[in-house]
């Protein structure tokens, strides 16, 4: 829908659940790789199925082109929020999300768009990362939804 101030309409996460022909043609250029990235250090990270991730990160209202660092598998349908160093544990046992920290590490674009199994729907910026409690909340009420729904 339209926004009436701009006329533009507001460009969501969900929308980046299925990586347009752009991308995909980008992902095999030869200037295209990928790189193993520690966690722990400079972000944890929060990996979950990756329509739900997207869902969530729609909820908390974060702007999609705001430099958050979130990566998307499309290989294998899971969404990566990185998220405040020390500060994954908070979103450990809600269902279906898997937490990577300290001795793990994670598969990042170097160079190019990256790949089917590393590409950033949002590129990190500057030091902004999301905050892996508001995360967590939102990530509870889809299932507490999804558990009223069904």
């Amino acid at each position: 829908m339209p926004n009436s101030s701009s006329g533009r309409r507001r460009v969501t996460w969900s929308s980046k659940a299925d990586p347009d022909g752009r991308v995909r043609e980008r992902w095999h250029r030869a200037d295209c790789r990928t790189d193993w990235a520690q966690c722990g250090r400079e972000w944890d990270v929060v990996a979950v199925e990756l329509g739900r991730g997207l869902d969530a990160l729609d909820a908390l209202r974060l702007g999609l082109h705001r430099g958050y660092p979130v990566l998307a598998d499309y290989l294998t349908n899971r969404l990566y929020v990185m998220v405040e160093p020390g500060t994954g544990h908070v979103c450990r046992d809600l269902p279906g999300v898997r937490v990577l920290s300290t001795g793990a590490q994670v598969l990042v674009p170097v160079s190019g768009a990256g790949s089917a199994a590393a590409h950033w729907v949002s590129p990190p910026r500057a030091s902004r990362l999301v905050d892996s409690g508001k995360l967590a909340t939102a990530l509870l009420r889809m299932v507490a939804v999804g558990a009223v729904a069904s």
